[in-house]
């Protein structure tokens, strides 16, 4: 069985699937991989399922699923799995860290430090504590933030038409009222039809003045002309964001010109501790592929 590792992953994935076959990084081999792991840089669309005659299973290194053509892979015998139990943690901290980042101007505080401009009373803080945290996708992401947010003494609400209750949030399927008591706006929602664009002129204009938002999930969840408009105007006071819609995105996004934002290039799972975690699994899912076959 050949192995092909597609994306980047732990230098010691090789080495931990060894026992299950031949592994190898050499793309040009697709043709003879049984097994492709992916991140977010390799489509698996029909074009490349059909290019690759004795694949039997994908599994992508995190979460989100959309760079995968998963009812076509199905429909060719090709299974799909995901490492989503291992990305919570790193991808939490990270919307957690914009969410810090923002309201404390960490990122204005250091450049106009570093250009020699003494800026202290410009740059006014705003605390966590006591605000009200809207989780928009309350997965297993969406609940390791609202724990931490809770323990800032944050007032959490989660947003999820599958999810009733949980022990960390208030529980609010009406996602107007949501909205409307937010302070903060974290977005942890795949890319749906129902999710596309959620976050628009019409939504924003929901909001309450001065709303932070933060999106480690999916970047086409936002409408970006409608969000640079709301923080050019204010209406939205931040914005945090990992997620674009593509790797790298287009240079010329209105977001990137928007002003009071924090911007990461989808690092949201690349933690060294994540990344050991998604080699456990996929060993996890390799080894019941096996077994089974």
């Amino acid at each position: 069985m050949l192995i092909l590792i597609s994306d980047a992953f732990d230098a010691s994935l090789p080495g931990r699937l060894e026992k299950y076959g031949e592994v190898t990084d050499d793309k040009g081999r697709l043709t003879e991989a049984e097994v492709v792991l992916i991140r977010s840089k390799t489509k698996v669309t029909k074009e490349y399922v059909d290019s690759a005659p004795k694949l039997k299973l994908v599994i992508r290194g995190g979460v989100g699923l959309d760079n995968v053509d998963i009812p076509y892979a199905n429909s060719k015998g090709v299974a799909v799995h995901n490492t989503a139990d291992a990305s919570s943690v790193a991808v939490a901290e990270l919307a957690f860290a914009l969410m810090i980042a923002l309201p404390n101007h960490i990122t204005r505080a250091d450049s106009t430090m570093r250009e020699q401009n003494w800026a202290k009373k410009e740059l006014k803080r705003n605390e966590l504590l006591g605000k009200t945290l809207a989780v928009l996708g309350f997965g297993r992401i969406g609940s390791a933030l609202a724990s931490r947010a809770k323990a800032f003494g944050m007032k959490v609400l989660g947003y999820d038409p599958y999810v009733y209750f949980s022990d960390f949030a208030e529980i609010n399927n009406d996602l107007d009222d949501v909205l409307g008591q937010a302070d903060y706006i974290s977005m942890h929602m795949p890319l749906l039809d129902s999710t596309k664009g959620i976050i628009n002129k019409d939504t924003l204009s929901k909001c309450k003045d001065g709303v932070y938002i933060i999106n480690t999930g999916r970047g086409k969840c936002v409408i970006e002309e409608d969000l640079a408009a709301a923080l050019k105007s204010g209406k939205v006071a931040g914005y945090g964001n990992d997620v674009w819609y593509s790797d790298p995105p287009d240079w010329s996004s209105p977001i990137l010109s928007a002003p009071n934002c924090v911007f990461a290039p989808h690092i949201g799972a690349s933690t060294k501790e994540n990344m050991g975690r998604i080699g456990v699994m996929i060993d996890s899912i390799i080894g019941a592929y096996v077994a089974n076959k």
